[in-house]
């Protein structure tokens, strides 16, 4: 593990599963402290924690509602005010609820805005203040292909990746003086449970390296965004996506 990060902590939410799992691994292996995430995944993230500390790891847990904004608020400012600023914050916790327009129905919309979208809100908020203070720091957003090019029955996933696009944009203009870098993670086809049902085939035949992404490509971007050398490195948006687009 890199020593010079032994004094850092990052938060990563929807550390239980998928890629944020993958996320949380390969920042503990850098010798980050993590922080990880998780709303009702509590065994998953138990066997994460664990699993982090049986390599050397050190990795706490934080339960909150990134839909809660008082959830959040309450959590997220008592961490802060017990230990700090994170040096960075890994905004991956998603859902999606796929379905064609015609047939959405406001529960699907709603759901997918209140995480995906004020998600980004509800957990920033309370954290760049602090970071503001310390005038230093990583923010990492993780969108998806579908908010770049928008797919066939995500039209609610579609707007709240977009959404989290045009916002880390924003918010990397409003903090480079403060020396704190927005960048943004955009995975096409990546192998995890939320992609389970997705025909692979067709889908398979849309990307030119023929095949699904590991949420360990998604990691290890996630942690040189992290890293000291990725200080130039800000209002960006890299897929990972197989040369989908």
């Amino acid at each position: 593990m890199e020593t010079a990060n032994t004094e850092k902590k990052v938060l990563v939410t929807g550390a239980s599963g998928g890629i944020g799992r993958a996320i949380a691994l390969a920042v503990a292996g850098a010798g980050y402290e993590v922080v990880a995430h998780y709303n009702n995944g509590a065994e998953k993230a138990e066997n994460l924690k664990k699993e982090i500390e049986s390599a050397g790891g050190k990795c706490s847990l934080l339960q909150f509602n990134v839909s809660d904004r008082a959830d959040c608020n309450a959590k997220l400012e008592k961490w802060s005010e017990e230990n700090g600023a994170f040096w960075g914050i890994v905004c991956n916790a998603g859902i999606c609820r796929d379905n064609a327009f015609p047939a959405l129905t406001d529960e699907n919309w709603d759901d997918v805005i209140h995480t995906n979208l004020d998600g980004f809100y509800n957990v920033l908020k309370p954290l760049v203040m602090p970071l503001c203070r310390k005038k230093k720091g990583r923010i990492i957003t993780i969108a998806s292909v579908s908010g770049v090019i928008g797919n066939r029955g995500q039209v609610n996933y579609s707007a709240s990746k977009a959404g989290i696009i045009g916002a880390t944009k924003a918010l990397a203009v409003e903090l480079a003086s403060r020396k704190i870098t927005v960048n943004c993670i955009a995975p096409g086809f990546i192998e995890t449970e939320m992609v389970k049902d997705v025909p692979v085939e067709q889908v398979l035949s849309t990307i030119p390296m023929g095949r699904a992404g590991q949420p360990e490509e998604v990691a290890s971007l996630a942690v040189y965004l992290l890293s000291e050398s990725a200080g130039y490195i800000t209002r960006q948006v890299i897929q990972v996506n197989g040369g989908l687009i």
